[in-house]
């Protein structure tokens, strides 16, 4: 098998591409390296048959070249971290929803079956917790920008089952919670290696809002890993599946678990969100995802617990400067 992986130098296509040259296929990566690093590749480079393309997923003449003759396409390229959102919002709309519409008909000019990346953005602010993947969206106004990233992440998730119902694209939608790790920049505003260089370098570790809201950490190998498996079984067709872990933790204990290992004295500062994105951002206070659906089509799907997850972003972050 011959793969495309879009966004692949980033944390989750560099994963995803070690987990492909492991089951010996010929690994194609495209990557404009805007928030992606060519060094996260280091262990596929020298696979039979890896080839770097570096372009940008609007570069018509790139993509064909990436595409041809790959059996599968993993769409992972996209605009994403809450400060690119709030700072970048037209970079951020153009690259989700259009380059995903390039990337869909490349695959189809390729008979190519995709898995598209999408975002628990596209909940919204829902409050039925945990997340079922036929719920409804609920978005705020469009005066807020952050709501532009997750209808963006909708619309990708329609066209891609569009393109299934009328063109016959056989596609698989992933949709992401809070999956971080080693290679992850808080460039873009992630939270955990954010929250990780900063007590790194003596602090303060900045939390926003009062710390109370809770997110689900999953580690990028354990992510990457399903796609395949997703992608490769002919019950996952035009179907989306929640994918990543199903454990709370309030982003206050985060900080303080980060804390605990790195520099037990570094403080820890509440920050509120008008002060550091603007008056017109809104956050949710639970994001938890339901996994009935994965887990019934693949059976186990192995998560690693945060500590484990924790250590591994230290070390990264210990020995790589941002």
């Amino acid at each position: 098998m011959r793969a495309l992986v879009t966004g692949g130098a980033g944390l989750i296509g560099s994963h995803l591409c070690e987990h492909l040259a492991a089951r010996g296929d010929e690994v194609v990566v495209i990557d404009d390296l805007t928030s992606g690093r060519r060094e996260n590749l280091a262990a596929v480079e020298s696979s039979p048959g890896f080839r770097f393309v570096e372009a940008s997923i609007f570069d018509e003449s790139a993509l064909a070249g990436a595409i041809a003759g790959c059996g599968e396409v993993y769409h992972l390229a996209a605009a994403v971290g809450v400060r690119m959102i709030v700072d970048r919002p037209v970079h951020t709309l153009e690259t989700n929803i259009a380059g995903t519409e390039r990337v869909l008909r490349a695959a189809l000019a390729a008979g190519a079956p995709v898995l598209l990346a999408s975002s628990s953005e596209v909940y919204g602010k829902s409050v039925a917790v945990p997340f079922q993947e036929d719920a409804d969206m609920v978005l705020g106004a469009t005066t807020r920008a952050r709501w532009g990233y997750a209808c963006s992440k909708a619309v990708d998730e329609f066209m891609a089952l569009a393109f299934a119902r009328e063109l016959g694209l056989q596609v698989v939608i992933a949709r992401l919670f809070n999956t971080v790790g080693a290679r992850q920049t808080g460039r873009y505003g992630m939270v955990l290696p954010r929250l990780v260089r900063q007590c790194l370098g003596g602090g303060p570790m900045v939390v926003y809002g009062d710390g109370s809201q809770t997110r689900c950490f999953a580690d990028a190998w354990d992510v990457s890993a399903v796609f395949p498996r997703l992608l490769g079984h002919p019950g996952a067709r035009a179907r989306v599946f929640n994918v990543g872990n199903d454990r709370e933790v309030s982003i206050m204990a985060l900080a303080e678990r980060v804390r605990a290992r790195v520099d037990p004295g570094c403080e820890i500062r509440c920050v509120p969100y008008a002060e550091a994105y603007g008056p017109d951002f809104e956050d949710l206070q639970r994001r938890v995802p339901d996994l009935t659906r994965l887990r019934a089509l693949l059976g186990e799907v192995p998560m690693r617990e945060l500590d484990a997850i924790l250590d591994g972003v230290i070390a990264y972050a210990r020995a790589t400067p941002e």
